[in-house]
């Protein structure tokens, strides 16, 4: 049996049978019940993920996987592909938006080369290297690419959640660097999710009124080329997605399996995590939506995921920034759940 087929059957559902009794210390915490809104909600679903009374807080690791797409050369892109390792190298220079956001909340940077077309990144030091090939085909024009390279992909990210559990790390979030990755991330919406493709496009890095309707009929056009190959969910991943898309579910996957929360960044993470919860739905419970994305079409995924986004800040940035924000709100909902007094501790009365 291959590895994210053994991992996909180690996850289980959230195992409430604690939830009553969480629940329960949330409304005895010395503030009328159910006031503090949505931290209330991460700390349970926080606790029910780890399924302890007593939530452990530890290392924060963001997982930003980069990757370039063949579908680039459709022009759907404002941006050269140069600029994903160019990036990249940013991003392990630490002069990135991630890498000023993850210094403030406190959180690991791991850059994850899952396919970067270039050998810009060959010598650089602190780079994860996963690379499963120099990007993807161009989806316009057939497969992104075969179903062992989605099987690789997965596997790459499934492994690198699971040593980051052994690692003791409690939380992780994901990230994407990728030009044009907007574009197969639309198409894997529109194949999972059944969401028409005019809602759900949107202009990526900027580009003008003429470039998003050619990037509309590029994303139908690769849904029309992969017809055949749209049977399943590992299919449709390795017809439309990227390499980092691909890892991004297997981090997904990984984490559920280890009982690690993911705190899911913006458009391009969520196209992931909907691929991994095709893959295995139990994936959903384990999930932490961080921000709704300014790009086009994320309210409608969110809508059909009937998910909540803890943020919405107008950002579209990607690369993991929605999800380091995210994961100081969730880190501060669990410690208000183990830090906060109780009115059956402190001695304060209650409502009448």
């Amino acid at each position: 049996m291959k590895k994210y087929e053994q991992t996909m059957q180690t996850i289980r559902p959230l195992d409430r049978t604690l939830e009553s009794a969480m629940q329960a210390h949330l409304d005895d915490l010395t503030k009328p019940q159910g006031s503090l809104g949505r931290l209330e909600e991460l700390a349970l679903q926080y606790c029910l993920i780890q399924n302890t009374r007593q939530p452990r807080l530890g290392t924060k690791r963001i997982c930003c996987f980069a990757g370039d797409h063949g579908v680039a050369e459709e022009g759907v892109s404002a941006y050269p592909k140069e600029v994903t390792p160019q990036m990249a190298l940013n991003m392990l220079a630490g002069g990135a938006a991630i890498n000023v956001l993850a210094r403030h909340v406190h959180a690991e940077l791991t850059v994850v080369d899952m396919g970067v077309a270039s050998s810009l990144l060959d010598d650089a030091p602190g780079l994860c290297r996963r690379k499963i090939r120099g990007g993807t085909h161009n989806i316009a024009a057939g497969p992104a690419m075969t179903r062992a390279e989605a099987e690789a992909a997965l596997t790459a990210g499934i492994e690198l959640a699971a040593a980051a559990a052994g690692e003791g790390v409690t939380m992780l979030g994901t990230g994407d660097m990728g030009i044009a990755n907007t574009t197969p991330a639309t198409a894997l919406f529109a194949a999972y999710l059944g969401c028409p493709v005019e809602d759900i496009t949107g202009r990526g890095t900027g580009i003008d009124d003429r470039r998003l309707a050619h990037k509309i009929e590029v994303v139908k056009r690769a849904l029309a080329v992969n017809r055949d190959r749209l049977s399943d969910p590992l299919e449709i991943l390795a017809a439309l997605g990227g390499f980092e898309i691909a890892g991004i579910a297997g981090l997904a996957l990984g984490a559920a399996a280890s009982h690690v929360p993911v705190v899911v960044d913006g458009f391009i993470s969520t196209a992931g995590a909907v691929a991994a919860c095709a893959l295995c739905p139990d994936v959903r419970e384990y999930l932490i939506f961080s921000h709704l994305s300014r790009e086009q079409g994320h309210r409608v995924v969110m809508q059909s995921l009937e998910a909540r986004p803890v943020l919405d800040m107008d950002m579209r940035l990607g690369e993991g920034t929605g999800a380091a924000l995210a994961m100081s709100v969730v880190e501060a909902a669990v410690k208000i759940y183990n830090e906060m007094a109780t009115f059956s501790g402190a001695g304060v009365s209650r409502k009448d």
